[in-house]
């Protein structure tokens, strides 16, 4: 996937054709009640992120997206206002061939559709359908907890990147959401989620240990809902992901915070990708990345030394 361009002109005419629509007539799936059928994991082998003619050195960034309760809003204000400021903040600061997958977590143990998962794709209507395709389910099971690791799941067994596979490039996976992660995935519930004729049960440890080995991985905390700088949430993501843990203050930066910590880890200085945004939006994100942050100090031929003691790479 991903043999399309980006245009800021087709996302212009996007934004401006849902002017007057509602969270539902964007996210039509909303009005069933029910995820996509092509959203679905049971069955799926692979999501493919390929070289192309006009990407060739494609870069493969998965964005999973909690979409219970307030989280939903995250996934609207992307498809009204910041799905241009992901791929253009990016491609402006040289990552030029950005494949995105956009996907939807949910609760394993309560939720019908505890995992959505799109396409890797870098045109405006695709990354516009898979995310639009994301079913708001809006449930969750009220115990401080989501199924994140669903995610490392997939992309560790059921993602294929040339990034990786031909230049040993490691994509990157992004969760978002406001709650911790279960620490287990039970055998019952991948045999009926992903469709797997057995299975094991999973801990959150030995998937991220998988899925590392293939992503950088990070975990965007919305720091503005019930467990706004909750320790017990916060404590156990600082455990798993260290400085992979990214606190935001203000979910309206989120798309500018994912595509600078992606421009970031590739070399480029924070303070350059922050001078290109609006002081309240710089401000939100150098906060949020202010690990990153101290590495643009450093002298250039130091620096990617410090990124990696940062982020172990």
């Amino acid at each position: 996937m991903g043999y399309t361009r980006w245009s800021d002109d087709a996302y212009s005419n996007l934004k401006d054709s849902r002017t007057n629509s509602s969270v539902d007539d964007i996210f039509t799936n909303n009005k069933s009640g029910r995820a996509a059928d092509a959203m679905l994991p049971a069955g799926v082998q692979f999501r493919e992120s390929r070289d192309s003619d006009i990407h060739p050195d494609s870069l493969s960034i998965a964005v999973f997206l909690d979409v219970t309760g307030s989280m939903g809003r995250i996934p609207e204000i992307l498809v009204r206002e910041k799905l241009g400021s992901l791929m253009n903040t990016l491609i402006s600061h040289g990552v030029l061939h950005p494949q995105i997958l956009f996907g939807g977590i949910g609760d394993h143990l309560s939720d019908q559709y505890p995992l959505q998962i799109g396409q890797f794709e870098s045109g405006t209507e695709e990354l516009d359908k898979w995310l639009t395709e994301i079913f708001l389910e809006g449930g969750g099971g009220g115990q401080n907890r989501e199924s994140y690791l669903l995610a490392w799941l997939f992309a560790a067994r059921h993602t294929s990147s040339d990034c990786f596979e031909k230049r040993g490039q490691k994509g990157f996976l992004f969760t978002i959401g406001d709650e911790s992660n279960w620490d287990k995935l039970e055998k019952k519930r991948l045999i009926k989620i992903m469709g797997y004729p057995e299975a094991v049960d999973l801990t959150d440890k030995q998937l991220l240990e998988e899925v590392q080995r293939s992503y950088h991985v990070f975990h965007i905390h919305i720091n503005e809902a019930s467990y706004k700088n909750d320790p017990v949430v916060l404590g156990y993501w600082r455990a798993m992901l260290g400085e992979r843990l990214i606190v935001l203050d203000d979910y309206n930066a989120i798309a500018e915070t994912i595509a600078a910590t992606v421009a970031v880890i590739h070399g480029v200085e924070l303070q350059d990708i922050l001078s290109s945004f609006d002081n309240q939006t710089a401000g939100t994100v150098g906060s949020a990345l202010i690990h990153i942050g101290h590495s643009a100090i450093v002298p250039t031929d130091q620096k990617k030394g410090l990124i990696s003691r940062i982020f172990k790479l």
